[in-house]
């Protein structure tokens, strides 16, 4: 009998262990806190040994502006690309993958030698930034499946205290580079960032996959070998949804698009707000409201400890009340403490506490955020879904930018161009934010499943 009339091989049915245990939940939650900081603490050292670079390589002011520009491109499309994939490799080594990318990048960053190889290898950190998503696509699926009660009932609240490794990466990036660039150079600092990170990829090696994923991939590997009826059989009886086919396609079908479509759009205009009030915040502070550099960045730290205490809160707020509405007040409060800091306050005081009261309530939405998007998708493209939109913030910066430097060149002031930048992209963040359908938190998974298949 030939090959294209043979029936499709029957597969022995496969036991799924669909709980995960207390150690398990809690290691997994640590282990993607700690990846977090390391990632962000990458990102924002090179930002912060741009200048270095930029002095030992005699580039131009343009020059490093069009290099940040073109890394920010290519961080996009690598964030892009890292969301199918982890919907086809798994959970577990996505997060690999992940924590991987930013010791990489670190230790290559290095070895730099021109601005193309540094582009090429800057670009690999988009692994890093894409750190927040999976993180997200995981913890929402183990928190799902855990037999940890407290962490079930506070899941929100549990993953801001993973989210929180952002401002606590901005610390570490900014302490350890002002304590090693004397000893070991740029240069070195990069090395040096790279070793914890590989420590994070060994520790994470033990990491078991989410059960949710482990069922699907299963289900794939039945259709791939013509079991159809039996992979859909699987997939109904752990109570999870059909495969919608191509990820990045699946996320735009009518049940998802609504909130894709408006998501994206406040991630974009969102990084309009991040690039003025954030990455810029210490040009804003200084030419902007006059202050002396070293002022403005004592201003700029306390105001990023604004955004660790909104993480905290947020994730608390968006447990109790939903998180689409507490992501979009957020957002709407941080572009009103950011006007009266623009257009009100007029001492170094006032400016500290409005400048963190709008990082307090624009930075600290984004644990209810990422959470929530985990909620919006299905196993089959939930990766694809979170890293698509955390990508979208990657154009918004450099629209926004160009945006800046295009009226700050026509001889307007900061202020005026931050409120028009920055106040009007988070004011829009928060607008769009309703526009969203709101999402029940993902279901106890396997706690409504006949005990007979529970193992």
């Amino acid at each position: 009998m030939s090959d294209t009339n043979r029936a499709p091989v029957q597969a022995e049915p496969k036991k799924f262990s669909i709980r995960v245990s207390r150690r398990e939940t809690r290691r997994g939650t640590v282990m993607a806190f700690l990846a977090w900081i390391l990632a962000v603490y990458d990102y924002i050292m090179f930002g912060t040994l741009l200048p270095e670079i930029r002095t030992e390589f005699g580039w131009s002011e343009a020059e490093a502006t069009g290099i940040a520009t073109a890394i920010s491109v290519g961080t996009a499309i690598v964030v892009l690309g890292i969301g199918p994939l982890v919907d086809r490799i798994g959970r577990r080594r996505g997060m690999l993958a992940t924590v991987g990318g930013t010791a990489v990048a670190s230790a290559l960053t290095a070895m730099t030698m021109n601005p193309a190889y540094l582009v090429a290898v800057r670009s690999i950190a988009g692994l890093g930034i894409a750190e927040q998503s999976i993180n997200a696509t995981y913890l929402n699926e183990i928190y799902a499946a855990t037999e940890d009660e407290k962490i079930k009932k506070h899941r929100g609240m549990v993953y801001s205290v993973v989210q929180s490794g952002w401002p606590l990466g901005v610390f570490a990036a900014a302490g350890f580079t002002s304590l090693l660039l004397p000893l070991v150079g740029w240069r070195g600092v990069f090395v040096l960032a790279a070793l914890p990170a590989l420590i994070i990829v060994l520790l994470r090696r033990s990491l078991k996959e989410t059960p949710q994923y482990s069922i699907f991939s299963e289900a794939h590997k039945l259709k791939k070998s013509g079991n159809v009826r039996e992979a859909d059989e699987l997939l109904a009886k752990y109570g999870l949804d059909h495969d919608h086919g191509a990820p990045i396609k699946a996320i735009f079908n009518a049940k998802f698009r609504r909130n894709t479509v408006f998501l994206s759009l406040v991630w974009f205009f969102n990084f309009f707000g991040v690039i003025t009030f954030t990455v810029l915040g210490t040009t804003l502070l200084t030419d902007g409201k006059g202050l002396p550099f070293s002022v403005s960045l004592l201003v700029f730290m306390a105001a990023n400890l604004g955004g660790f205490f909104g993480y905290l809160l947020f994730g608390a707020l968006g447990q109790r009340f939903g998180r689409r509405p507490m992501v979009g007040l957020g957002f709407l409060l941080a572009a009103v403490s950011y006007t009266l800091m623009l257009l009100w306050a007029a001492d170094t005081p006032t400016v500290m506490v409005l400048y963190a009261f709008g990082q307090f309530f624009m930075a600290g939405p984004f644990a209810a955020l990422m959470f929530y998007m985990g909620e919006c998708y299905t196993t089959d493209c939930r990766a694809t879904g979170t890293s698509f939109l955390n990508a979208m913030g990657q154009p918004g910066t450099i629209v926004g930018g160009a945006i800046i430097t295009a009226m700050l060149a026509s001889g307007l002031d900061w202020t005026t161009t931050a409120m028009v930048v920055g106040v009007g992209g988070v004011f829009l963040s928060g607008l769009l934010m309703f526009g969203c359908k709101s999402m029940p938190q993902l279901a106890d998974f396997g706690h409504r499943v006949d005990p007979a298949v529970a193992q």
